[in-house]
């Protein structure tokens, strides 16, 4: 029986000081039939270059666009219309699998119309493991899932939905709540580390702090006084770091453009 095609996706955006092992991430798998998106916002940095340097090493099922875009969003749903592979997994250019990542996404794939699968996934700091966790999706009106891990159906986004691109930094929480909420798809955890999260980046800044306060209320996870709280308590360490370092509390990662 021929292997299930997967499909995965990378945006990037003058991703030259890290794209390289994300890269390396895709060539080593040791699960072969994969399709590897690159979704490109127009760098100018030299990420095409190096892209162009690992293409022979890449999977021979390529496609590299580079184009402008509305941001990473934009960039993620962009791949997802092109992939053709039965499960769809993103992986951003700061960030990296692990070598077994995609097999075990299809070995613990219960073969649902509707399914996502997701595991643990280990936070680096200045090139340093920092933590390994997961967060079950039982709890997702309270957290987010670890979606550097998630692989979906195809089936999944097409009937139920993709990223909402009015979100700079939380989109991805709101889709998976959609996910949830729909009662449609199930949601399987991997007890292995998949994916490796360079930390800094919006999802950590105060814009996604209050992006996810924003979609826990509008979802009807959080209450209006909660929330209200949540965005003051938020804006007010904002200021008050801006005015003690004169610099925005969290920098945003190559990744994640505006």
């Amino acid at each position: 029986m021929q292997e299930m095609l997967v499909s995965v996706i990378t945006p990037c955006y003058n991703s030259g000081s890290t794209i390289e092992k994300n890269l390396e991430c895709i060539e080593n798998q040791t699960y072969k039939n994969l399709e590897y998106i690159i979704i490109d916002g127009g760098s100018t940095d030299g990420t095409l270059e190096i892209i162009e340097r690992h293409r022979s090493r890449l999977p021979e099922n390529l496609k590299l666009v580079s184009e402008k875009d509305k941001g990473i969003y934009d960039a993620m749903n962009k791949g997802v219309r092109l992939a053709g592979g039965k499960l769809i997994g993103i992986v951003n250019s700061d960030d990296w699998y692990e070598d077994d990542t995609v097999g075990l996404a299809v070995s613990n794939y219960q073969g649902n119309k509707y399914e996502v699968v997701y595991g643990m996934q280990r936070n680096i700091l200045n090139g340093r493991a920092k933590t390994t966790f997961i967060h079950y999706h039982d709890f997702l009106t309270e957290q987010m899932i670890t979606h550097p891990t998630c692989f979906v159906t195809a089936d999944t986004y097409r009937d139920l939905g993709l990223f909402d691109t009015k979100y700079r930094s939380a989109a991805d929480y709101d889709l998976m709540l959609r996910f949830y909420e729909s009662g449609k798809v199930v949601f399987t955890p991997v007890m292995r580390v998949m994916s490796n999260f360079r930390l800094g980046g919006m999802s950590g800044s105060q814009t996604g702090v209050r992006e996810n306060a924003a979609i826990r209320y509008r979802h009807g996870c959080m209450s209006r006084r909660r929330y209200r709280f949540v965005v003051a308590k938020s804006r007010l360490y904002e200021w008050t770091h801006k005015k003690r370092h004169g610099v925005p509390a969290c920098s945003i990662s190559h990744s994640l453009r505006s």
